[in-house]
């Protein structure tokens, strides 16, 4: 992280109403960029979605949690917050 004096990269009226908000202390200005969020670019996050999709469909059609569990590899406590979570 790089730190910078406000008085030195501000212009007087922001820093004054900066100053109104927080004033001696550190204030952190994150980075303007738009990140793709988790698992986009990788395709994790479909595959993800779509194996969720799966599972619930699975389970409303009757499938056990313990089998499910077992076919995908996953341990229960995840498959209920999977088919119990609400949209």
């Amino acid at each position: 992280m790089n730190y910078k004096k406000g008085a030195d990269v501000l212009p007087d009226r922001l820093l004054k109403e900066i100053q109104e908000y927080v004033e001696g202390c550190l204030v952190y200005i994150p980075k303007s960029t738009n990140k793709a969020g988790w698992g986009i670019l990788s395709g994790t996050r479909q595959f993800i979605d779509k194996r969720n999709k799966n599972i619930k469909l699975l389970f409303e059609q009757g499938e056990s949690i313990r089998n499910l569990s077992e076919q995908f590899h996953l341990g229960e406590d995840t498959i209920r917050k999977i088919v119990y979570k609400k949209k």
